[in-house]
């Protein structure tokens, strides 16, 4: 089984550029505290370097 990424949202979008807005919305999360499980893989990976300052990431199995 491929690995996972356990992705959570730690800060708020006020103030934060649209582009970066719109990658927390790709990624599903809406609010503070949701969490997300991922596909590992270079699409999200991505995504995730994008909002790296919003988000909480860890992988799991």
């Amino acid at each position: 089984m491929a690995a996972r990424l356990k992705v959570t949202q730690i800060k708020s979008t006020i103030s934060e550029k649209q582009n970066q807005r719109h990658t927390l919305r790709s990624l599903g999360l809406h609010r503070i505290g949701d969490v997300v499980v991922r596909e590992d893989n270079k699409q999200n990976r991505g995504y995730v370097r994008t909002v790296a300052h919003l988000v909480k990431v860890e992988e799991i199995d």
